[in-house]
């Protein structure tokens, strides 16, 4: 059974930083490409960065680059979301996804099958 589980979110304020985590289990967690994905209040889910499972590269939406850092450690089964000079405009509830395709970099929320329980990031001006 796929299993995602979220921490590391919270209250902090503007300008602030904070590290996401997403431990995963239940399937070959280096084969497949991650991504991480947000909603936030009265918005549809988004897609906010992925990762490939070995070779690291990456890829944001432009709203985060430069300011988040995703990552993983594949002997941890875990995946990262290093967050920077966070904004207002970044508060949402954070959800590790885990996509249909094991090679698919996409932006499209119908290509992920999994999504763990979401961490809240809630940023205070």
């Amino acid at each position: 059974e796929v299993q995602l589980v979220e921490f590391g979110g919270g209250l902090v304020q503007l300008g602030g930083f904070l590290r996401l985590s997403c431990a995963a289990s239940g399937f070959t967690f280096s084969r497949y490409v991650m991504s991480w994905v947000c909603q936030a209040p009265g918005k549809v889910l988004e897609w906010v960065s992925t990762i490939s499972g070995g070779d690291g590269t990456t890829t944001y939406t432009n709203s985060v680059k430069g300011r988040f850092t995703i990552s993983r450690d594949n002997t941890k089964n875990t995946l990262y979301l290093q967050m920077n000079s966070l904004k207002s405009e970044d508060t949402a509830v954070y959800y590790c996804a885990k996509p249909k395709a094991m090679y698919s970099y996409c932006s499209n929320i119908g290509c992920y099958d999994y999504r763990g329980q979401g961490t809240q990031v809630t940023v205070s001006s």
